[in-house]
Order: C-alpha cells, then sequence, then structure tokens
C-alpha cells in the first residue's frame, strides 16, 4: 500500500513524451520515499482509497518535480554589501578583485568563522531556496583556499542538508581564487591543491571538484592539471568556464567529461560542439549575469542546436549573485537569456539533476525516482516563470516526506 496519494493534479512529469511531460488528469503516489505512481489518473490500478494510507484531493494544481539549485555558494563568512556600492560607483569585478577585494574578503571573513557561525548564517539562505520549492542544493567550498576551511565549509553543507531535511551535494572549489599567502605562486598553490585531492577524497565529504578558469583565477593548464587529478581519484569534475573572457573552458570540461560547464557567456562554438559530444550540461547563471550588469549573452541557440542541456541555477554567494530565489532565475532566464518557460523549468529540474550526476533518481516525476515533488497554485507551468517576486507553492515533498 502506498504512503499517500494526491488525486486531481496536473502534472508536469519534464519526462520527454510530451511539453513539460505534462498529464492533465493526473494522480501522483509515494511510498517508502520514492515515487510509486506519475501519470493519467485513469491507470490507477483500483479505487483510490484502497491503494494508499493516505488520498488527499490535489484540486487540480500542478505538481512539478522538486526544483534543484544546481550552482550555489552557500556557505561563506562576512559580507560584501559595499562591493557592490563600488560595482555601482564604477569599479569593475576584476578591479575590486584585484585590489584584494571579491573572493579573497570572502576567504578571510569564512577562515575567521566558526563552523557554528557558518552554520547560523547559512541555514537562513537554505531555508529561502526551500520555501520556493527547493529540494535539492549543491554546495561548492572556495572560501577557505586551506584544506582545514574547505573541509570545513563542506562539513556545514552536509550537515545543513541534514539539519533541513534537502538533498545536498557538495562540491570542492579548492581552485577558486589564489590565496593571499601565495600570490606570485599560482602554480605553487595549484600543486597544493592536487596534494589535497586525496585528503578531500578520503573525507567523503566531496561530491565533486571544481575551478574558476579565468584570467582572474587560473589558466586553462593549472586547471587541466586539478581535473587530470581529480579524475584519477574517481571525482567528478565541473567547471565555471568562460564568464568574462573565452579561455575555452567549455572545451576544457567537456575534455574531462564533466558534469557540467557553467557561467558560458563567452564559449564558442568548438566549445559548444565538445560539450554536446562529451554530455556535459550548460548552466546558466542569469543572477550573476544580471548582478555584474554583463551585456554578453551565452550562446543559447548554440547550446540548442548541438542539443546541449541547459540547466539554470542561482550562484549564490555574496559577490555577484546574492539571491536565494531560483523561482526569480526562471524568470530572468526567459527575459534575460530568452529561454522558453518549458526549457526554465527543465533547468532547474531534469537538466539540473544531470548536471549534478542524478539524473537517475531527479529531476523527474517517474516511478522509482525520489518523492521529491513540488505542488504549486498555478493555472499553468509557464507560471512558475512569468510571475516574479511571487511565489504560488502549495506544499513540498521532499524524500518522501511531506513539508510542514
Amino acid at each position: 500500500m502506498w504512503d499517500i496519494l494526491w488525486t486531481d493534479l496536473r502534472l508536469a512529469r519534464m519526462t520527454r513524451e510530451a511539453p513539460y511531460g505534462a498529464v492533465e488528469r493526473g494522480a501522483l503516489a509515494i511510498a517508502d520515499g520514492k515515487i510509486a505512481f506519475a501519470g493519467p489518473a485513469e491507470d490507477l490500478p483500483g479505487p483510490p482509497g484502497g491503494l494508499a494510507k493516505q488520498v488527499v484531493d490535489g484540486a487540480g494544481r500542478w505538481a512539478t518535480p522538486g526544483l534543484i539549485d544546481c550552482h550555489t555558494h552557500l556557505v561563506y563568512g562576512g559580507d560584501r554589501a559595499r562591493e557592490f556600492e563600488l560595482r555601482l560607483e564604477g569599479a569593475s569585478y576584476e578591479e575590486i578583485a584585484r585590489a584584494g577585494g571579491g573572493i579573497r574578503s570572502t576567504v578571510a571573513a569564512t577562515r575567521e568563522s566558526s563552523a557554528e557561525i557558518l552554520m547560523a548564517k547559512t541555514r537562513p539562505l537554505l531555508d529561502s531556496l526551500l520555501a520556493e520549492g527547493v529540494t535539492t542544493v549543491e554546495i561548492k567550498s572556495g572560501y577557505g583556499l586551506d584544506l582545514d576551511t574547505e573541509l570545513k565549509q563542506l562539513r556545514v553543507a552536509r550537515q545543513l542538508g541534514q539539519a533541513a531535511g534537502a538533498t545536498v551535494r557538495t562540491t570542492f572549489l579548492g581552485a577558486h581564487a589564489l590565496p593571499p599567502e601565495w600570490e606570485g605562486r599560482a602554480d605553487d598553490y595549484i600543486d597544493q591543491v592536487i596534494a589535497h585531492l586525496p585528503q578531500v577524497k578520503v573525507s567523503g565529504l566531496a561530491d565533486a571538484v571544481d575551478a574558476f578558469c579565468e584570467g582572474i583565477a587560473f589558466s586553462p593548464e593549472q586547471t587541466d592539471r586539478v581535473f587530470t587529478a581529480a579524475r584519477a581519484l574517481d571525482l567528478p569534475v565541473k567547471l565555471h568556464a568562460d564568464q568574462l573572457s573565452d579561455l575555452g573552458g567549455a572545451a576544457l570540461a567537456a575534455k574531462h567529461g564533466a558534469l557540467s560547464a557553467d557561467h558560458l557567456e563567452y564559449t564558442n562554438e568548438a566549445g559548444i560542439a565538445a560539450m554536446a559530444r562529451a554530455g556535459t550540461v550548460a548552466v546558466l547563471l542569469p543572477g550573476a549575469f544580471y548582478f555584474l550588469r554583463e551585456t554578453k549573452l551565452p550562446p543559447m541557440d548554440g547550446f540548442r542546436r548541438a542539443g546541449v542541456p541547459m540547466a539554470i541555477a542561482t550562484d549564490s554567494n555574496p559577490g555577484s549573485s546574492p539571491t536565494t530565489s531560483l523561482l526569480l532565475m526562471l524568470s530572468m532566464a526567459c527575459t534575460l537569456f530568452r529561454l522558453t518557460p518549458e526549457e526554465a523549468l527543465l533547468g532547474v529540474t531534469r537538466h539540473a539533476a544531470q548536471a549534478l550526476g542524478l539524473q537517475k533518481s531527479h529531476g523527474t516525476l517517474e516511478a522509482g525516482k525520489a518523492a521529491d515533488i513540488a505542488i504549486w497554485n498555478v493555472e499553468q507551468p509557464a507560471a512558475l516563470a512569468y510571475r516574479f517576486g511571487f511565489n504560488p507553492l502549495h506544499q513540498v515533498v521532499r524524500g518522501g516526506e511531506v513539508a510542514p
């Protein structure tokens, strides 16, 4: 017998057989933390009352997979509101970074913060995401830039997921920026990051390894070394690629079979083709594009032509995308990047799951997948991207548990 069955739901299953994988007269059941049934109500094997311990009338609402934020930097210390003022006064992101601000200022604050302080600071940020129907979040390190602080960030991220009842995937981002104590010795610092990878692997705290391949961070050659070492340890990789310039980051990510390449404003045709061959997901980050007032659009048409899946994420971080609204990113993806509402919703469900290597267990409403479900007070799925500054969430299920 199923644990709970919703009747009179409209389902946006986000499967391939129809737009949104839509079922207009649907039913959805969960059992033992998994989806047991998601399909036309007429296909139910018997009277609803005899199938489940609890039967709920969905009142014609839409259900989608629980939303997935596949790129965040939620765990950090300090605040960078002053840098926002500086940018408005004319300073560029690169100028602030080269003057000792940017990532380095957050690194100093994160190193000084205890795990308890980081937990207390980050939990409200995570709760804001969860309140919008998010059930899975990726959280990167990258604000420690020494082994102890990086592992502290990853440990806090895991504990946050356990405390909130959400799925949290963690990513080691030791190659995020050059720490001040390593000034002028970037290659030596990369040697240290590589030397730390076995300890990161043994800790079990990282699901993937990331790097920032950019002029203000690390070169393609340095990034290649980190990824070669990570793949030798069977750690999946992801890459901050082609955000501010074309350094061939997308092709480099694809060379290593990366789960995703993220940002991608300057990605060229060769990079697009390489991503398509490798099955690497393009993660678009409209919040950072908006906040930094960028004008160079990612090559969405190229990704479409090549069949590269496009995911959407908040990139929630203190310096370039201080947002905790994935629903707002849906709207921005449509208005700024010209995605369709269906592409945007795919970007926070099926394609976001693929960007985290979770496509077999998350991202669609299908029997056997994790019972992560969002139920919405909307008349059509496109409304989730159409309205902004508005949260139509009615109910959410995470891991088979109905959230209060």
